[in-house]
């Protein structure tokens, strides 16, 4: 279906200097490279060929993606997000040339090995360098064109990627087809929501980029203006705007397949919306999914999102009306936790038709009266809603579990409250409240946010962690506000209560600095759409929607038959019920090879209060290992069995395991308590069966757990990490690099915490990279290369069958002493210690001979030992490979 108009096309290339027949692109550079080996015989291999092409005064760095033939096929652009790269995508692009496309990457400009300064999509700068590979695709064999000059191509792409193909959209019409991901529509809303400044995301922006040198003079310019003063003018949101897909919105006619996060405080499902209403009003075709990742963290269902798109490109570009391209409208939700990994678990619901942030509304009437709020001096201490980049671990991924982690200052908000509601609410969109505002300064700024309450008035989950502030000006005269606040998709169960709460900082917006004081009432009940049409399938189902069953029938019946032996067994060992770990003939494969393996062959055993050091260089299988033994991933041959029980995904053995694998994800306001009270709750289990304390004592925290952990040394992160892993004492503590970051002291700290937690009979697992370190705190070890066992042992029985012996005295050994030992045959040096000498041998030499020599030059001899460093034993073991 093709809805551009070709006379406006040719208008367009008119009017922007498109000339199909004069190459607007020179190639720099360029070299080819085979990738990606075929995963079977009818999968073909795919070719990527590196150019750099010079575009309107800047050098952009590209890939161009293909497989064999002659035929041609349909192009995609595919866009990098900011601070990324074209090596981004290069996976995506494997995948769809796979499929059948010619895939073209590219580096933005300032970013990777492109020239160039960052114009955040200026039109005149990134959208018109698109236009020109545009103009390179045309005149490559490999790619279909509707008309010389015009190629069949669509873009996709997220965030900035996501802008730039909305943008490219509106001012090239040979593009046929986009799918934009958790991107902006009006970029000045997003950073200036209201009015208000979004500082920390546009820090992050700024800062991200490399600083603000690295962009056009005049987005520098603004960016130092809006950041000193707190206020955004009315240039900056010219110049944003200008830079919007936004702006050409009424031109963008093409099918539209659009993706937005819902753990997003960047940008938000609004942001998706106005883009959808405008899209559709042109005529395209429009379908929206709200995915449960975003900007704030969470899952970005990397895999659904990218089957979608293909399939949106099969219809849209190679013309295959048989693609179903899935439902007008999706929703991902959260449907509790998984056991095995304490993640969120995820549900889709889905609408023929999307509902927008208004539909159906529903009345709940709040109490509260008139109350007063204080906006303190220099707008501090802020309130706490989103934190920018603290990623899925942090407070979004909390609230989709049920946890509530935002905070707001007695006496600087407002709150009105529901009584309990009498069934279950689901809000789907922008809930909306109108209040009356009177303040002592003319210029108030308020946050708006609804709380999700529990029965006993305690627990409040702020969803998704948004909030919507709103810039109120002549408000010292009082003035009637409605608020839009944030859209989410959210279900507030039977017996809660909704909190309509209005604060007067957050810490990601910039609040006025002179302190007032707000005098807020309500005005009207708080609106809440429902969309009930989200939960019914009114359209005709696509085939799978039929087939999907039928799939998983014949599944289950091979369960019946097959997996239940898998489930089943292999049977618990009683003999090896006392043994932490025993590892057996362990192998697995690389992806999409037969022989090349991460790891082969491995067998060793851990016993009870152990300590067991797990090293290799890089490469050489430790954390495939370890992903293993968690239960991650399948090993392809050989068995795993902690306790006598064999590991799978979800195995109820996992339980009595612990890992520790990268730093947490702490909430910075609250105490180190009660950020492990917030985690253990968030898995579901009994409070009584985290043995708190118990681990606590174990990290030696002391009195620092009642302190912010904003205040904690990285050392003391550290160690109330390792207390997360260890809640429920597991019998099984896996430690992934503890010491990283730390000085030496706290270094010495954690090995005396790893010690305390195995001399109660517990065993640990430590994979670390500091030698020394691992030589002090670990009682055994188990050293790899190349995927497979090197040697396994106790520490001493690996260390001493060196070259070098160390000679205790009981008295210090004199320097003149010293030189004659050095002068000894069979001596190649002498190093004198607090205990004796240390006395590295000559091949020739042995320990009786050296004894005999020093009785005869009066050197005091208490004790004869073997002495070498683990530095020494382990690059001798891997043969200096490291």
């Amino acid at each position: 279906m093709d809805i551009r108009q070709p006379a406006r096309r040719a208008h367009h290339r008119r009017r922007r200097g498109i000339e199909p027949a004069a190459p607007a692109v020179v190639v720099l550079a360029g070299a080819g490279t085979w990738t990606a080996v075929a995963a079977s015989d009818d999968t073909p291999a795919v070719r990527r060929t590196d150019r750099v092409m010079a575009v309107d005064g800047v050098s952009l760095d590209t890939s161009f993606f293909t497989t064999p033939g002659t035929a041609r096929r349909p192009a995609v652009l595919l866009a990098h997000g900011f601070g990324g790269s074209k090596n981004d995508m290069r996976a995506e692009a494997e995948d769809l040339a796979r499929d059948g496309y010619a895939v073209l990457t590219w580096s933005a400009r300032g970013f990777g090995r492109s020239t160039g300064q960052i114009g955040l999509n200026d039109p005149k700068a990134e959208v018109a360098d698109v236009s020109r590979l545009i103009d390179w695709l045309a005149r490559q064999p490999q790619v279909q064109l509707d008309k010389p000059g015009d190629p069949r191509v669509g873009m996709a792409g997220g965030s900035y990627g996501g802008a730039i193909s909305l943008l490219t959209a509106g001012h090239d019409d040979r593009v046929d087809a986009i799918a934009p991901s958790i991107t902006y529509w009006n970029l000045a809303d997003a950073l200036f929501p209201d009015g208000v400044f979004k500082k920390l995301w546009a820090g992050i922006f700024f800062n991200t980029g490399g600083g603000c040198a690295k962009f056009e003079p005049a987005l520098c310019a603004m960016y130092d203006r809006v950041a000193e003063s707190g206020t955004p003018d009315a240039a900056a949101v010219k110049l944003l705007e200008e830079r919007s897909p936004s702006a050409v919105g009424s031109r963008i006619k093409v099918p539209t397949l659009l993706f937005q996060g819902q753990t997003d405080s960047l940008f938000t499902l609004s942001q998706s919306d106005a883009a959808a209403k405008a899209i559709k009003a042109n005529g395209a075709p429009v379908d929206v999914d709200w995915i449960a990742g975003g900007h704030d963290g969470g899952d970005l269902e990397t895999g659904r999102v990218e089957a979608r798109v293909t399939s949106w490109f099969d219809r849209y570009l190679k013309g295959d009306k048989a693609t179903g391209t899935g439902p007008a409208f999706r929703i991902t939700r959260t449907g509790g936790v998984d056991s095995t990994n304490g993640t969120a678990q995820l549900r889709g619901a889905t609408a023929d038709s999307y509902p927008g942030l208004e539909s159906d509304r529903r009345d709940i009437a709040l109490k509260g009266g008139t109350q007063r709020v204080q906006n303190p001096a220099g707008a501090s201490p802020p309130g706490v809603s989103a934190l920018p980049g603290l990623g899925g671990g942090g407070l979004a991924q909390l609230s989709s579990l049920g946890v509530g982690v935002s905070l707001d200052f007695p006496g600087q908000y407002a709150r009105f409250d529901s009584a309990p509601t009498t069934d279950n609410v689901q809000i789907t969109g922008a809930p909306t409240a109108t209040v009356h505002l009177t303040s002592t300064s003319d210029d108030a700024v308020l946050f708006g946010k609804v709380y999700d309450v529990g029965p006993d008035g305690t627990q409040q989950v702020l969803p998704a962690q948004l909030v919507a502030p709103v810039r109120v000006t002549g408000a010292r005269a009082g003035k009637d506000v409605t608020l839009t606040l944030p859209a989410i998709d959210h279900e507030v169960q039977k017996g809660h209560r909704l909190r309509l709460v209005l604060a007067s900082t957050d810490l990601g917006y910039a609040s006025p600095t002179a302190p007032a004081t707000y005098t807020v009432s309500l005005k009207s009940p708080l609106s809440v759409p429902t969309a009930p049409q989200v939960d019914t399938a009114a359209a005709a189902l696509p085939a799978w929607v039929w087939w999907l069953p039928l799939a998983g029938a014949l599944a289950a019946l091979a369960l019946l038959f097959s997996g239940r032996r898998r489930t089943a067994g292999p049977a618990p060992a009683p003999e090896l019920a006392a043994v932490p770990l025993q590892i057996t003939d362990l192998s697995k494969r690389y992806a999409r090879s037969t022989d090349r393996y991460a790891v082969r062959d491995l067998s060793f055993r851990v016993e009870q209060g152990q300590v067991l050091g797990l090293l290799g260089p890089n490469g050489a299988g430790k954390t495939t290992t370890l992903r293993m033994l968690m239960g991650l991933i399948k090993p392809d041959d050989g068995e795993i069995r902690v306790f006598g029980h064999a590991i799978r995904p979800g195995a109820p053995v996992l339980s009595r395991v612990g890992a520790f694998v990268e730093g947490a994800g702490f909430l910075p306001h609250l105490s180190g308590r009660e950020n492990l009270e917030l985690y253990w709750q968030a898995t579901g289990r009994p409070a009584e069966d985290a043995h708190l304390e118990e681990a606590l004592e174990i990290a030696g925290l002391g009195d620092a757990l009642a302190r912010a952990v904003r205040t904690y040394s990285q050392g003391m992160r550290q160690r109330l990490a390792i207390a997360q892993a260890m809640l429920g004492l597991p019998d099984l503590l896996i430690l992934d690099e503890p010491t990283n970051g730390l000085d030496p002291p706290q270094i010495r700290e954690m090995r005396e915490v790893m010690i305390r937690y195995a001399a109660a009979g517990r065993t640990v697992i430590v994979s670390s990279h500091l030698l020394a370190e691992v030589e002090q705190s670990c009682t055994h070890l188990v050293v790899m290369d190349r995927g497979r066992l090197v040697q396994a042992g106790p520490v001493a029985e690996i260390v001493g069958s060196g070259d070098t012996l160390l000679v205790g005295t009981g008295t210090p050994v004199e320097e003149p002493v010293v030189e004659k030992v050095a002068a000894l045959p069979g001596v190649a040096s002498v190093t004198r210690t607090d205990d004796g000498l240390l006395v590295r041998m000559d091949p020739g030499g042995t320990a009786s001979r050296l004894v005999a020599e020093l009785v005869r030059l009066d050197v005091p001899v208490a004790s004869v030992g073997p002495h070498r460093r683990l530095e020494d034993a382990f690059l001798t073991l891997i043969g200096g490979s490291a």
